[in-house]
């Protein structure tokens, strides 16, 4: 398997459809399941984004799954706010204070540059994107005009629209959504989203459908497919049991899930008595034995 990106594969044409299509959504914004409508050229969406995209910081990062981080690191772009409220968020000082700089389009084409060229990253990893889907697309047809052609990592929340997500195929090699709860009672506490599942259900299997199982080239490094990460949370097994189950029922057995232990009381999270605490090791070796008796395959 080669190293090219799938986007080098779209004609001038398919380019500038997705662009107008995905631009659209700044006048009336429905990118994200929330569906605000807010003109985005002159105010802010409900996850307090306006017309320019925000970025907070980029460059390689190695604490990223192995499979992306290869010998350079992962090629992370960081974007401020995001359509979840998370209580518990580790990057809340980005996605949800909104630190960050705005950046036109041209700028954003050569951060991506220089991730390949500088500092030689074998992909872009687009870390929240879901709200600046329009400027991405601009700044990566220009970035591609330039030169480009490592993959895309679509680094998200598993809050989507498959209506969007349609916009991306054929952009977005790898998709790497965060799915964090089945239970619409805990993402409507922890996240402001009650109908998380019904929406991320639904992405997750369209993210499969277009990309499939997670692809490595000789080196090891993801080139295509769909990485599923999963972070358990104190008190949180069953539910847990139950996002395990639906990703082995439902989804291709070679896509790659990383079930995450790193949870740590952030945020607002000691407002939450079952949230103060960390997870124990009997509580994810439970959940790790669990995703091994499905049969997934684990990072």
């Amino acid at each position: 398997m080669g190293n090219g990106a799938s986007y080098l594969e779209l004609t001038e044409a398919e380019w500038q459809e997705k662009i107008k299509r995905a631009q659209a959504h700044l006048k009336e914004c429905r990118l994200c399941p929330r569906e605000c409508a807010v003109d985005r050229t002159t105010a802010k969406g409900v996850c307090r984004a306006g017309a320019q995209a925000v970025v907070a910081s980029f460059g390689p990062h190695f604490g990223e799954e192995s499979v992306l981080v290869g010998s350079w690191g992962s090629g992370t772009i960081f974007f401020a706010h995001c359509n979840l409220r998370c209580v518990f968020c580790q990057n809340y000082q980005l996605s949800l204070l909104g630190q960050g700089s705005p950046v036109h389009s041209e700028q954003l084409a050569t951060i991506m540059l220089i991730i390949q060229d500088r500092y030689r990253c074998p992909n872009i990893n687009l870390v929240t994107p879901i709200h600046f889907i329009p400027q991405i697309l601009e700044a990566l047809w220009i970035a591609a005009q330039r030169g480009l052609h490592i993959p895309l990592v679509y680094n998200c929340g598993g809050y989507e629209r498959v209506e969007v997500l349609r916009i991306l195929e054929g952009v977005v090699d790898i998709y790497m959504p965060d799915l964090k709860y089945a239970s619409a009672e805990q993402a409507h506490r922890y996240s402001q989203a009650a109908d998380y599942f019904q929406q991320a259900r639904l992405a997750l299997k369209e993210m499969d459908r277009q990309v499939g199982g997670l692809k490595l080239n000789r080196a090891g490094v993801a080139q295509r497919g769909l990485l599923i990460r999963h972070l358990l949370l104190p008190g949180g097994l069953e539910d847990t049991k139950q996002v395990l189950e639906f990703i082995g029922s439902e989804l291709s057995p070679d896509c790659l899930v990383n079930l995450m232990d790193q949870y740590y009381p952030c945020y607002q999270a000691s407002d939450y008595p079952e949230l103060s605490r960390r997870v124990s090791r009997e509580e994810f070796r439970a959940a790790a034995d669990y995703a091994q008796q499905l049969g997934l395959r684990l990072a």
